[in-house]
């Protein structure tokens, strides 16, 4: 349920996001390509003036009496924006402000002028990044260099940039608590079915541990004959199956119900362990199969120690009635980055395909063998999840021979 929830979660976080951002990125994009065609204007600008750019005339000779010219348009109609704009006379080196914007700036048109020349740069039009602070330029008939300042674009640009960010950051908060509320209200009625079902298991198991123990209890003191026995034989064989199917459903809901971590304590994984596989020698040894360890001393961790020692039983006994006789069962544990438990054995593989499915409950890849050995398909679920419960993953893989299930805590 806790996984459903996860992933309609992400999914409705995901998508409320790349809207977000490709809302913010579009708006930011527009604003760069408006501030790029003001610079563009005010370079071509210009050449729209008249006499202003004459051919055969020195640019700007005499700026008074240029900025009187009958030609000029209007000062409402002029596109310089928040630009400083500057004329410069290569010749002369005279510096006309044709705009300033507000009060004077420390930029240094000459400077500006120049490095251009110096730089053999005789493109018609140059225009920086605007993001970056620098400057554009235009030639004009090669005698005369019109230079922007974009310092007051890119403060403009940068201060947007930086309010799309914080804006992001705000609205991607809300964007996940909206997420939040909205995935429990998709997985509710999932969520009610599901707890509404490990209810009925729990209460289901629970109502026939007791008719099943008086049928196992009766099926001990029968007395008969020796047909009759055969009956008798039969129903505590059966008994017994279905007590192991109750004990597993009852374990696997409990589990998923989640641990206390108050129950939890400071462990010694490695004795843990040691034990575990030390009562499983002696079954292992009657099916010619040997348990041998590599375990690291002195391994702690807080966790459940019952919970544990199930985890390493169910793992462990499943290798073994899996491994081809006069082979071994190996159990390691070392620390890494995360402690490590993994459980190798020599036998049959698992299917390509049913790595993830024999975790589920109920699932067996050899139904006819499993039901002959009561097994139900509920202890590799219930290692799972008991996995789950330490923040932990497990997997198994079969490779070159070996079956191997690997736990990362």
């Amino acid at each position: 349920m806790k996984k459903l929830g996860r992933k309609v979660f992400l999914t409705i976080f995901g998508i409320l996001t790349f809207f977000l951002i490709v809302s913010l990125v579009l708006i930011n994009v527009m604003s760069y390509r408006r501030e790029l065609e003001s610079v563009r204007q005010n370079l071509n600008i210009i050449d729209d003036r008249g006499n202003w750019a004459r051919p055969g005339r020195r640019f700007f000779d005499e700026p008074r009496d240029d900025f009187m010219d009958e030609n000029r348009p209007d000062d409402e109609n002029m596109m310089f924006g928040e630009c400083e704009v500057y004329a410069v006379d290569i010749e002369s080196g005279l510096i006309i402000q044709m705009f300033d914007n507000g009060e004077q700036s420390d930029f240094d048109p000459i400077g500006a002028a120049e490095t251009i020349i110096n730089q053999n740069d005789t493109d018609a039009v140059t225009i920086g990044n605007l993001y970056s602070g620098g400057y554009s330029y235009k030639y004009i008939y090669g005698r005369s260099i019109v230079i922007i300042n974009d310092e007051l674009i890119s403060i403009k640009l940068r201060r947007l940039l930086i309010e799309s960010i914080i804006i992001f950051i705000v609205i991607d908060i809300l964007i996940a608590l909206v997420s939040k509320l909205v995935t429990g209200w998709i997985t509710k009625p999932a969520k009610e079915a599901f707890d509404r079902q490990r209810e009925f298991i729990a209460d289901a198991s629970h109502e026939l541990k007791t008719p099943l123990a008086v049928i196992m209890a009766s099926s001990d003191e029968l007395k008969g004959n020796e047909e009759n026995a055969r009956y008798i034989d039969n129903i505590k064989y059966e008994s017994d199956r279905m007590n192991k199917l109750i004990t597993g459903l009852l374990d696997l809901s409990k589990l998923e119900d989640g641990v206390s971590r108050e129950n939890f304590k400071d462990e010694n994984l490695s004795k843990i362990i040691e034990k575990t596989c030390l009562v499983f020698e002696g079954v292992a040894y009657d099916q010619g199969i040997d348990i041998e360890t590599d375990i690291e001393p002195d391994i702690r961790r807080n966790c459940s120690k019952e919970e544990i020692e199930k985890l390493i039983s169910t793992l462990v006994d499943n290798a073994v009635k899996h491994s081809e006789k006069g082979t071994s069962v190996l159990v390691n544990l070392h620390r890494g980055k995360n402690i490590i438990i993994e459980v190798v054995n020599t036998g049959e593989p698992i299917a390509p395909g049913d790595e993830e499915k024999i975790f589920e409950r109920f699932y067996r890849a050899d139904k006819s063998r499993n039901r002959n050995e009561n097994r139900y398909g509920l202890g590799l679920a219930i290692a799972k999840r008991i996995v789950l419960n330490h923040d932990g993953m497990i997997r198994a893989y079969s490779r070159d021979g070996k079956t191997v299930f690997h736990v990362e805590l």
